[in-house]
């Protein structure tokens, strides 16, 4: 029995988590819950190490797919016959993947500090409304460039909450929402009070996300189909970062969309 246990911590401290400890009832008797114990916190640590190995294949793809980039166009910009207009492409392309590198970064260095105990977590009152109007304001260079036809209703709500957190929420979504929606399409934001709670939605007419996607929109780095187009210029960890923010907020949000039709995001934060 003993021999058996210890062979098996072993394993897991060796990495091995394909341990097993079987101690029948009518044999072992008290042993039994233990084992039980045991083989449930082996099978969570090996579901923490598979998502540790998702997690380092996710991110070594999403930085190699920019870094390829950058390393050929380089090398073509080392050749004489290019013209002026092809060398500031090809220097373009390099600006732009050397920027979604440093999104990663960024964004990786947010999701792993939201995760950790280091992160900030410093509620105060504040007037949700202004918040969100300054944003929209905010991003006026990305809609009027667009031409995008706003409709904004905010109610005035006062909540309580860490206020440059909840900012990242909706600099996420407004502006993901701006940046996959067609020229001379609409977006729609509205701020209302229900009971204790403040409930934001932000729709558009953007191209839309497949109802298969949206069960996993959530998910770090996930990008498929009209997901991916949605995220083809991000690194798939905005919206994991808001449901994270949410999360620390007790809040909630959901997705609706229909594709080629629109996307509303809706959210539920307690307004104490």
């Amino acid at each position: 029995m003993y021999v058996e246990i210890i062979a098996a911590l072993h394993k897991i401290a060796n990495g091995d988590f394909n341990v097993y400890l079987d101690f029948k009832l009518d044999q072992r008797n008290g042993f039994k819950e233990l084992a039980d114990h045991f083989n449930h916190m082996v099978r969570q640590l090996q579901q923490m190490e598979d998502m540790r190995q998702e997690f380092i294949s996710n991110v070594s793809h999403e930085i190699q797919s920019p870094l390829t980039s950058i390393v050929g166009f380089t090398q073509a910009l080392q050749h004489n016959y290019l013209s002026v207009e092809e060398r500031n492409h090809y220097l373009s392309i390099i600006e732009t993947e050397s920027r979604r590198l440093s999104k990663l970064s960024d964004n990786l260095l947010k999701l792993t500090s939201l995760e950790s105990d280091h992160q900030p977590f410093e509620k105060n009152q504040y007037r949700l409304d202004q918040q969100i109007r300054s944003i929209i304001l905010s991003s006026e260079p990305n809609w009027s460039q667009k031409d995008l036809e706003l409709e904004i209703s905010l109610d005035k709500i006062t909540v309580w909450a860490d206020e440059d957190l909840m900012s990242q929420v909706w600099v996420n979504l407004i502006h993901n929402s701006i940046k996959f929606t067609p020229a001379k399409g609409k977006l729609k934001i509205q701020l209302n009070q229900m009971g204790d709670k403040a409930i934001v939605t932000i729709s558009d007419t953007g191209i839309g996300i497949s109802e298969k996607d949206q069960l996993h929109i959530f998910e770090r780095f996930y990008k498929a189909d009209q997901a991916r187009e949605r995220s083809k210029s991000g690194s798939g960890l905005g919206l994991s970062i808001v449901k994270k923010i949410m999360d620390m907020h007790n809040g909630h949000i959901t997705v609706h969309s229909e594709v080629q039709v629109g996307t509303t995001f809706s959210v539920i934060l307690p307004i104490a």
